[in-house]
């Protein structure tokens, strides 16, 4: 094992050394290449803690950027210069030097003067106003270096905070905001933080109808002449404010335009003779009536003789773009002739096309699987003039098996039709609304899909659901089905696989007929809106309820005999929990770390011992546990069994589940990335089975986690990303306890090694 890593380490090294003399040797006469910009902080007064951040910071800022590297090599500079001059702008060639590659980045491209003055005034920014920064470069084998040497001396602080305004009702309104402030006592000079300041103040002033007031009427002077490092900050209106700014607005009329059709010259003022008053309070200009007024003044939230506030303008456009019935929102506020404090609004609303066919064709391919589902999806996007949306989805699709042994479960076509009705607003017997920032939707969903594996079985599945989907706020979002309805009864069970559910009991569960019906309530948290953060949080956990009320009035005890049935099929009654958390660290402007963590808990009692075939918890695949085929690791230590000379194998399912993720994802070039993980789990029986020993959930679960590795190449496309994933298994839970770890194992030169552990996923889009 210690020889082939040396061997590794060793081609590496060679290939560093051979792409760097490549890279060198192209480049022209007299020149270096610019290998890197280091920023050094010389200073005692600032704290040992803040000198790296503030020189990471700092080189940001230098221009131009180095080549991009890659484990010591610059991959793009090397295609660059082995491209050649392409004969042409198109073809191959031009493509791989312009696109792909990337040209030296020379030393006769930095300027040293500019790059210091750019560091001296971020410095003096940051408050450090008598700033030096000195530069020196150095060269070593035509790669040259340029260290920036900087000298922040002691900082400037924050003596005083004055509001210096007059006591006007504008000096007032931007009086009452200083309690808020910014700008601490004590605290650092920064410009960052005065330009905040300014917007800070404005958008309160903006919540108390300071329509036409904008920051640039604010002005914060800085007066740092009493020779002590500390300023004196003064918060005044400009003298040239224009008295518009000066006053609060009020709304006058609304005017609401819900069939606006855009012109070349743009938006053109609506024709108000057609206007219509709905409520005493709003101007619909609808003759047509495509939409009904109702559903359109729900949203707003200004009122006739409202103070303007940005709050409300803001809330009403998004509730607006909320009902995903607009291609195109916009409002305008106009003056109103003889009455200077008050504006007239108009809303100009863009319909999306009515009606919408949307054809999806997919190819799919995992491991030896290929298959290919085609889905047709027709859209009504006003079906009752309230915009609401309904939608026909009839779906098809196959999977077969290309390559290995042939098996009873290796090919399967399904097809199927789903309706759905969603209302953008509560619909409820009371009076419920949960949120007016965003727009809350009811969803009414029914469905049937056939499943046919050829020579197996085929099912039949029917759904139903209600319930409702609303965000709490940008990070919280809550989706409640009140309730849902599950059948699935199985049909066409050919002979031979009826001839194997004697000698393979776990094939039973799978065509059990099923019903389940209860509510599902899921909830979810991101931080995935804010600006780039370093660290990225997303949370989905829920609750899966089925017959728990009903199964206790019937009494029902599969224990005692006591087990019903509703259509011909025993109703499932637990309780399922699931919760899913990642966490996405940023390691670089292209480099992230990214780590999930999933737990499932089914807890089936009364009518039933186990959770339903298809709420059951599986393990593997390309979105899990990549080293193992779906649905082929576990239940537990349990040895998924291969039957027949056929080499059938049944799905392996369990009612807990545990699964850890990690991976490293970084940007190779241009479209390219890369990614390296390891991924752990397994699936479990909340029961003993004396037919899967070693499937039970126990203390033990530790012991019989499985555990995988990899590498991966992604190609992000914007629209579309393209994952292919190589994995192989480190630790395999049904081999023999001590020799479950198969890591001294490992020999990619062995045929037999890499066809038995090696698995290629091909996926769309990151597995988490």
């Amino acid at each position: 094992m210690e020889n082939k890593l040396e061997r590794i380490i060793g081609a590496i090294a060679v290939m560093a050394c051979l792409a760097s003399c490549s890279n060198l040797k192209y480049l022209p006469e007299g020149e270096q290449l610019y290998v890197k910009g280091n920023v050094e902080i010389d200073t005692d007064t600032i704290p040992e803690r803040y000198i790296e951040p503030l020189s990471e910071s700092l080189e940001e800022l230098l221009r131009p950027k180095p080549n991009t590297t890659v484990l010591g090599m610059r991959p793009q500079l090397y295609l660059y210069n082995i491209a050649g001059e392409p004969k042409s702008d198109r073809g191959f060639r031009n493509w791989l030097k312009n696109k792909v590659g990337q040209p030296p980045v020379l030393l006769s491209d930095v300027n040293r003067e500019y790059n210091e003055n750019l560091l001296r005034n971020r410095l003096e920014n940051l408050g450090f106003f008598q700033a030096q920064v000195t530069s020196d470069t150095t060269i070593d084998n035509r790669k040259a270096t340029v260290t920036y040497t900087a000298s922040p001396h002691i900082i400037y602080r924050i003596k005083s905070l004055s509001f210096d305004v007059d006591s006007s009702e504008l000096g007032k309104a931007i009086k009452s905001t200083e309690p808020g402030s910014l700008l601490q006592v004590g605290r650092p000079y920064s410009l960052d933080n005065i330009i905040a300041e300014r917007e800070r103040i404005d958008n309160e002033l903006k919540n108390k109808g300071y329509y036409y007031f904008n920051p640039d009427h604010l002005i914060i002077e800085v007066d740092s002449m009493g020779g002590d490092h500390q300023v004196a900050l003064y918060v005044m209106v400009k003298e040239e404010t224009p008295a518009k700014a000066k006053r609060p607005y009020y709304i006058n009329n609304i005017y609401i335009y819900p069939n606006y059709t855009l012109t070349e010259s743009g938006y053109r003022r609506a024709n108000l003779r057609n206007a219509t008053l709905y409520k005493d309070k709003y101007y619909f200009i609808d003759p047509e009536q495509t939409f009904r007024k109702f559903s359109l003044a729900t949203p707003m939230f200004f009122e006739p003789g409202d103070l303007y506030t940005r709050r409300n303008h803001n809330s009403t456009i998004s509730q607006l773009v909320g009902m995903g019935a607009f291609r195109f929102v916009r409002n305008e506020f106009v003056d109103v002739e003889d009455e200077p404090d008050k504006l007239d609004v108009y809303y100009y609303l863009t319909p999306m096309p009515k009606r919408g066919l949307r054809v999806e064709l997919l190819g799919k391919t995992a491991s030896v699987y290929n298959g290919s589902e085609v889905n047709v999806n027709w859209q009504h996007r006003n079906a009752f003039r309230s915009a609401e949306l309904l939608t026909f989805t009839v779906f098809g699709g196959f999977e077969t098996q290309t390559g290995g042994n042939v098996n009873l479960n290796s090919s399967f076509y399904r097809y199927g039709i789903e309706a759905s009705l969603s209302f953008p607003r509560m619909i409820a017997p009371f009076n419920w609304q949960p949120t007016r920032r965003f727009v809350p939707h009811t969803v009414f969903r029914a469905g049937y899909e056939y499943l046919n594996r050829r020579t197996a079985y085929s099912l039949n599945s029917m759904r139903f659901s209600f319930g409702y989907l609303w965000k709490e706020n940008i990070e919280k979002e809550h989706d409640l089905k009140v309730i849902e309805v599950g059948y699935v009864q199985p049909r066409n069970i050919t002979e031979s696989y009826q001839a194997m559910l004697d000698t393979v009991p776990p094939l039973r569960h799978a065509i059990e007929p099923q019903f389940t019906f209860g509510p599902i309530y899921n909830f979810t948290y991101t931080n995935s809106m804010k600006a780039d953060p370093k660290h990225g949080i997303y949370f989905r956990g829920g609750v899966d309820l089925s017959a728990n009320l009903y199964g206790i009035i019937r009494g029902a005890n599969v224990n005692k005999g006591r087990q019903y049935q509703i259509f011909n099929a025993n109703f499932s009654q637990y309780v399922k929990i699931e919760a899913d958390i990642r966490h996405y660290l940023r390691l670089g402007p292209n480099a992230k770390l990214a780590s999930r963590a999933m737990a499932g808990f089914g807890y089936s009692y009364g009518n039933s011992r186990m959770l339903p075939y298809v709420k059951q918890f599986f393990a593997g695949g390309p979105n899990g546990l990549r080293a193992f085929r779906a649905r082929a690791i576990g239940p537990g230590s349990y040895t998924p069994e291969f039957y027949g000379e056929d080499n059938f194998f049944a799905d392996q399912t369990g009612d807990i589940k545990i699964e850890l993720n990690t991976e490293y994802r970084a940007k190779l070039a241009s479209i390219i990335h890369w990614a390296a993980f390891v991924d752990a789990g397994n699936i479990w029986l909340q029961h003993t089975d004396s037919e899967k020993p070693g499937a039970a959930f126990s203390r033990n679960f530790v012991n019989e986690m499985a555990v995988g590795a990899g590498l991966g190449l992604r190609f992000d496309l914007t629209f579309l990303l393209i994952r292919t994933d190589l994995a192989m298994p480190l630790r395999i839970p049904y081999r023999p306890k001590g020799e479950r770890w198969v890591m001294d194992e490992i020999n990619f030169r062995d045929r037999d090694w890499r066809r038995n552990n090696l698995v290629f996923n091909l996926a769309i889009g990151y597995p988490f």
